[in-house]
């Protein structure tokens, strides 16, 4: 009794076809190579070399200070509450817009901050930071 299949049967065996694909695969190279130089449209010209310096526009910084007693200090001189508006439209009104950089003391008042930042948003100072002291 033997277990094992017989090698002259007619048994069903699978396989792909390779050849069908070779030739797609061949037939797509070949119209790829044929397309790539049509896809480039850069038109060769002489462009000429000028000689300038770069440009740069960095906007202007403006340090508002708030002292915990409610004085103002526009980059270091002593304002009024009356003419720190007129300084913000002023400062606002500049081509590159600057950044507005609030200073206040530890104590000061919440109050006296929100009110600061709305003057400036309503100048048109739209860029403001708030500096403080790292800790050490």
């Amino acid at each position: 009794m033997a277990f094992h299949p017989k090698i002259g049967h007619d048994a069903l065996r699978a396989e792909i076809n390779m050849i069908p694909l070779i030739d797609v695969m061949l037939v797509l190279l070949i119209i790829f190579i044929i397309a790539a130089p049509l896809l480039t449209h850069a038109v060769k010209i002489d462009l000429p070399v000028a000689d300038s310096a770069i440009v740069d526009m960095k906007p202007e910084t403006i340090q508002l200070g708030i002292k915990a007693d409610g004085q103002l200090l526009w980059n270091g001189n002593p304002v009024e509450e009356s003419e720190l508006e007129t300084l913000m439209r002023e400062a606002a009104s500049h081509a590159p817009l600057p950044e507005l950089h609030l200073q206040a003391d530890a104590s000061t008042p919440y109050e006296l901050v929100a009110r600061a930042m709305a003057r400036a948003s309503r100048a048109g100072l739209e860029k403001i930071g708030f500096v403080s002291k790292p800790e050490e």
